[in-house]
């Protein structure tokens, strides 16, 4: 399935760059095979892809249609005026040391006294209750409606955004997947599973059987307890059976092609769902969205959207050499003043001016953190040079010849002189 569609994408005209401008390059396939409903294995015919499953994509636009379509099917709902005014409350006024809120009358109940009619009150009404008035609905365009249709049809023809849904389509012959009209006249639901089951859609039925599951909320309780997936959308042309046939099948849905729904087309507002074609309806696809050039026949004042570009190859477009012969040389910005900064205060800057500056400082760092090669060698050096010293010191600063020792004798050496003077004078004298 998937060599076949590896560029299949939007039909378009690719012009060619730097060369030849008439080369075009194919992004659809032209023709669609029409396989029997009863016996898949077998081609009836081929018939021409339609314009309309070649258009562009558009999730952006699918998303906003669905999200207000799918708001037109509400039903109002509001308070009733009275819920929490139903009493004949009345406040106290003041001095009785209570709060002045309205409270109800009587006595001989747990209820008598109680604050009413405030919406910080057990049972009091509601602030800003809802009303029936609200703008439920939501006006579209329709236009963008049909945009919208548009585009999940074209989606419905790609397998990886088919595939990005969640559809099991491994078993599948082709998308999109048309079969022959006798589908349309099968009367019996055990004849229809049979005919799902030979197209390849049996992964696609399991899956849906298997998602089956209770809805989470309040909504269990309100007639729709269980939620499951959704899976292939049959599209016919006549109901001679179909509709009554694929009903009560899991997850399968039909479709007139005369009224497609987006609702139907891209639930969730994600589009890529899974298609189921008749022939007669695929047919008909021409002739209610035309072409590009002839218009829509059966859709008043609608043209198929057309591609904003007809190659979608930005970058091969502007470096083609035809884009750039045209170009101005590019601009060369123009040079900032650079702000001097101080190397004594910014390391970086010092840095620059001293390489290794960042490295020495790291390493002085880590001299003094325990623990570190840089620590041990320190302590090494400083262990050294204490034994050194302790070893100086025990062989050139004990005994006599230590420097203080030479002092002292010479300042003894000074006071004996001086005493002998002294004794010599006295000596004279007497």
């Amino acid at each position: 399935l998937a060599q076949g569609y590896q560029n299949c994408h939007r039909p378009s005209l690719v012009k060619g760059f730097g060369g030849s401008t008439d080369r075009a390059m194919a992004t659809s396939r032209p023709v669609v095979s029409v396989y029997q409903f009863d016996n898949p294995s077998e081609k009836k015919c081929t018939l021409p892809m339609p314009v309309v499953l070649t258009s562009g994509l558009r999730p952006d636009l699918v998303r906003t249609v669905h999200r207000d379509m799918s708001k037109n099917k509400r039903q109002a709902y509001a308070l009733k005026k009275k819920s929490g005014y139903d009493t004949a409350a009345e406040s106290w006024g003041t001095g009785r040391a209570v709060a002045r809120i309205p409270r109800v009358p009587g006595g001989g109940t747990h209820r008598a006294g109680q604050g009413a009619f405030g919406n910080m009150c057990r049972g009091g009404g509601m602030a800003h209750p809802t009303v029936t008035w609200r703008r439920w609905h939501r006006r579209l365009n329709v236009k963008e409606k049909r945009h919208a249709v548009v585009t999940a049809l074209a989606a419905s023809t790609l397998p990886p955004l088919v595939m990005a849904r969640g559809h099991r389509i491994g078993e599948v012959s082709e998308l999109p997947l048309v079969v022959t009209d006798g589908i349309e006249s099968t009367q019996k639901t055990k004849q229809a599973y049979e005919i799902l089951r030979k197209l390849g859609c049996g992964d696609e039925l399991d899956r849906v059987l298997r998602s089956r599951k209770i809805r989470p909320g309040q909504g269990k309780s309100r007639n729709r307890r269980y939620v499951k997936r959704l899976g292939p959308l049959l599209v016919y042309a006549e109901d001679n059976g179909i509709v009554r046939a694929f009903r009560n099948i899991p997850g399968v849905e039909t479709a007139s092609v005369d009224r497609l729904n987006l609702l139907r087309l891209a639930p969730g507002g994600k589009f890529g769902r899974f298609l189921i074609w008749t022939e007669s309806a695929f047919k008909k696809l021409n002739a209610i969205y035309g072409t590009l050039k002839s218009g829509c026949p059966l859709k008043k004042n609608y043209r198929l959207p057309r591609a904003i570009m007809e190659n979608a190859d930005v970058a091969r477009l502007i470096n083609s050499d035809e884009v750039q012969s045209v170009l101005r040389p590019k601009l060369d910005p123009p040079k900032k003043a650079v702000t001097k900064k101080n190397p004594l205060s910014n390391p970086k800057v010092m840095a620059k001016l001293n390489p290794g500056f960042l490295k020495k400082r790291l390493l002085r760092k880590q001299a003094h953190e325990k623990g570190t090669p840089e620590y041990e060698l320190v302590q090494k050096a400083k262990k050294a040079r204490v034994e050194e010293s302790k070893k100086y010191n025990k062989e050139h600063k004990k005994g006599p010849n230590t420097f203080y020792k030479k002092l002292m004798t010479a300042f003894e050496a000074a006071a004996a002189k001086k005493i002998e003077t002294k004794d010599a004078e006295e000596e004279e004298e007497e």
